[in-house]
């Protein structure tokens, strides 16, 4: 029986994961997998050495305090590779943990498919060298990524992006059901912040955010949801210290997000989401100073938000680092809210970065080239 280990990280990695062993699946029922994953990827089939709310640290500080744990981590699942005699190893994004791991696999001499480009092409070049060596196939789901790995020599397929497909045959529930659902007000319209997923996020990105947000709910008649990974504990947000109304919720995130009239997202996958159903946004970012200085200093493109990338312009407005604070969200938020042709103008350039993500059949494709030599 075949066995792939397979590493995602985070939330959206949970998700890209549970549908790439779904259609692996479906070509190989048999297949048995291992690893890291989520809610999504357990529910798909995965046998979990960790889940990833395990893994859920951010920023050179929280990583080096982290340090012995990962190497904890990592001596298991080199373990379970030798136990279960594994050869085929899948990572998914999530870099600062997946590079370091891919090190040791390709001494063990194992097959390694990346799935979900770390973004080189935005961080330098400093590491292509080391990763050519290591990765069997780098599998990507941006058009531009696919020039830039051939450009170097790895073996790259693009495959188009796997949010597409889950866009096109999600079923979106109606406005007034979704209201009803959550006790919604069906008089305003709604006002979305999409935080992060990991406490380190909330603690940056979080207080700014909702103080913004409740000016903003006020001048437009809006109410503020707020919308979570269904692992986060809301204990986290009961901790802080504000008093402003808002509602938590941890799921139905594309029917929030397609029925929301803006949104005020930390840069990741979220914005890329956002960008497919339309949402005009403001995108926001904040990590730790060293974090930070050391990414300023290596860091090749001129935005952060991957729909901003996608569209290579800034159709969105960009926050970060000293520029995330309450005024400068509240008046960018303000700039666009007031002006209808600038939101439809908005909502009219995103829909044209979206069409540049392909077509449907991301997981399929990724899915067949992963088992293609096996």
């Amino acid at each position: 029986m075949k066995k792939i280990m397979i590493i995602a990280g985070e939330a959206s990695g949970d998700l890209h994961g549970a549908s790439l062993i779904e259609n692996m699946k479906a070509i190989e029922p048999e297949l048995k997998f291992f690893g890291i994953g989520g809610d999504n990827m357990i529910n798909a089939g995965m046998n979990a050495d960790y889940h990833i709310k395990d893994m859920a640290f951010l920023g050179f500080y929280e990583v080096v305090k982290h340090i012995p744990f990962i190497k904890k981590v990592q001596k298991q699942l080199l373990n379970k590779i030798n136990d279960e005699k594994i050869e085929r190893v899948v990572l998914i994004d999530y870099p600062g943990f997946n590079l370091n791991f891919a090190k040791k696999l390709h001494k063990l001499k194992k097959e390694i498919y990346y799935y979900i480009s770390p973004q080189l092409w935005a961080w330098g070049r400093g590491r292509i060298k080391k990763i050519k060596k290591m990765i069997t196939k780098m599998i990507v789901v941006f058009p531009f990524e696919k020039e830039f790995y051939k450009n170097e020599g790895i073996d790259v397929e693009y495959v188009g992006h796997p949010l597409v497909e889950r866009m096109k045959n999600y079923h979106f529930m109606k406005r007034e059901k979704l209201i009803d659902k959550f006790e919604l007000d069906p008089e305003k319209e709604i006002l979305l912040l999409m935080p992060g997923s990991r406490k380190q996020e909330i603690k940056s990105h979080f207080l700014p955010m909702i103080k913004a947000a409740e000016k903003i709910a006020s001048d437009f008649k809006m109410q503020i949801v707020v919308l979570i990974p269904p692992f986060m504990d809301v204990k986290l947000f009961n901790d802080l210290d504000f008093t402003v109304s808002y509602k938590i919720i941890n799921e139905n995130n594309y029917d929030l997000i397609r029925q929301a009239k803006f949104g005020i997202i930390k840069s990741g996958t979220s914005t890329i989401e956002a960008g497919i159903l339309g949402l005009p946004m403001i995108v926001v970012y904040s990590t730790g100073r060293i974090t930070y200085s050391i990414g300023k200093a290596l860091i090749t493109v001129n935005n952060i938000a991957m729909i901003n990338i996608i569209a290579g312009k800034e159709i969105v407005p960009e926050l970060i680092q000293n520029d995330l604070n309450v005024t400068n969200i509240y008046e960018k938020s303000k700039e666009i809210l007031a002006d209808n042709q600038k939101l439809n103008t908005i909502k009219s350039e995103l829909a044209i970065a979206a069409k540049k993500l392909g077509d449907t059949g991301a997981s399929k494709r990724a899915a067949e080239l992963i088992l293609k030599s096996a």
